[in-house]
């Protein structure tokens, strides 16, 4: 059997959202496996405690919605973002994310992104305390994601994703004689978002609805003995309020609702493999349908698997920001209880997030009193300006030189028309003008 010696290697096993110490009211919590794909990427959403989905559309909308990429202004733009984990205990286990997008028209936008969490340096011993190995797990997700206009004020969005884990680096037990080995998986997403104006005397104001479906997909297997695990299925929803209070000052108020779309774990093991639990035997399909209905505790408990998160962000001339929002979940499905707050600097192109989360329960979570940066680049096309036609000019050219032949014969215009009745003098037949007009 394979021990691992340092101890925040069993926190990183076990999903850090469900971490708890006690369950209270014989609560089960929900596990899933791949924890780090529920682990918020950016600085700008973290700072509003987590919030994105019905936000407005930033670079980073791949982790929250990505069918808000087709209502994002800028034509394309790629961030970076970083953040530490279990901070307080070790240095070398971290978050890191990069992505961009690229709007091909003004109905449809394409985004990939890039997620890798390095688990740190981990020391494996046999069951006597032998020393076998040392790998640093790891683990990573790339996505693609395609986001289209259905009218002016809504649009969906697709994902595909591709995830990998590799927690042992396939070091042996010797107690079986076989060891684990990377796992593999494809998941998706299926997002939608709506926005739409609203008049509020003289203020412009905005209202924003969004709804994601993320990381739909197969179990994640490290043996071939095993059953697998199911990946962190989540429901996501929220509503968003953007207010421009004047030309200098505005406002976004957001609520976001997330569920955990994976079966409450049962010790029922009356179907198929006797060895096995029931509820790990089901289906993608059929395990998140029955997601919604089979906590142990009823609907009483069922409720308790709901978070809950409220954010504030105000802006300031569109180029300085302050964030702050409050995240909620129960004490018996986790007991995350944080504050966060943020701040964000946007000057031309370039934009810096940063974010800091501070804790109000008794439950530990690995980002306590952590800071998390992002940095953000927006580009627009070179738009190259051509006349409405070409040949306008030309013609412009041609106007001159016909009125060049023109003018040439002006000298004409000073004999008298023929509708003039001009009685000519003696003197004025000398004169040198009559005369140059006698050919005529």
């Amino acid at each position: 059997m394979m021990i691992v010696k340092k101890f925040y290697f069993l926190c990183l096993l076990i999903p850090f959202n469900k971490i708890i110490a006690q369950q209270v009211d014989q609560a089960i919590p929900v596990t899933s496996a791949v924890p780090f794909l529920r682990i918020p990427v950016d600085a700008r959403s973290a700072g509003m405690a987590d919030i994105g989905i019905a936000t407005s559309p930033d670079n980073n909308s791949d982790y929250h919605n990505p069918a808000k990429f087709a209502f994002i202004e800028n034509d394309y733009g790629f961030s970076v973002n970083y953040s530490p984990w279990l901070r307080q205990l070790v240095d070398d286990i971290h978050l890191i994310s990069a992505g961009g997008y690229y709007k091909i028209n003004s109905m449809q936008t394409i985004a990939t992104s890039l997620r890798y969490f390095s688990l740190g340096k981990i020391d494996f011993t046999d069951a006597l305390g032998n020393p076998i190995g040392n790998y640093n797990p790891n683990e990573l997700a790339f996505d693609f994601h395609h986001a289209r206009k259905m009218s002016k004020k809504f649009s969906l969005g697709i994902s595909l994703r591709y995830v990998y884990s590799n927690l042992t680096g396939g070091i042996q037990q010797a107690t079986s004689g076989g060891g684990s080995s990377a796992g593999h998986a494809a998941a998706g997403d299926i997002s939608m978002f709506y926005t739409t104006p609203v008049k509020l005397k003289s203020m412009k104001s905005r209202i924003n609805w969004g709804l994601n479906l993320s990381n739909i997909g197969n179990k994640m297997n490290y043996t071939s003995a095993s059953v697998g695990d199911y990946l962190p299925a989540n429901f996501g929803t929220g509503v968003g309020y953007e207010l421009d209070i004047d030309k200098y000052n505005s406002v976004n108020f957001n609520f976001e609702i997330n569920k955990l779309m994976v079966p409450s774990p049962r010790s029922e093991k009356m179907n198929g493999d006797t060895t096995v639990p029931d509820y790990k035997e089901m289906g993608t399909v059929s395990s998140i349908f029955s997601s919604w209905g089979d906590a142990p505790g009823g609907l009483s408990e069922e409720l308790k698997e709901y978070i809950l998160q409220v954010g504030l962000e105000y802006w300031y001339n569109k180029q300085f920001a302050v964030r702050t929002g409050y995240f909620y979940e129960t004490d018996a499905k986790g007991g995350r209880n944080f504050l966060t707050a943020g701040l964000g600097i946007k000057y031309n192109s370039f934009a810096l997030n940063f974010s800091y989360l501070i804790p109000t329960s008794a439950t530990r979570n690995p980002l306590d009193n952590t800071m998390r940066v992002s940095l953000v680049f927006n580009f627009n096309k070179e738009k190259s300006e051509k006349p409405a036609t070409e040949t306008s000019p030309k013609a412009t050219e041609t106007e001159p030189k016909t009125g060049e032949t023109i003018f040439k014969t002006e000298p004409i215009k000073a004999s008298p028309l023929p509708t003039e009745d001009k009685t000519v003098t003696p003197s004025e037949e000398k004169a040198p003008e009559p005369k140059a007009d006698e050919p005529k």
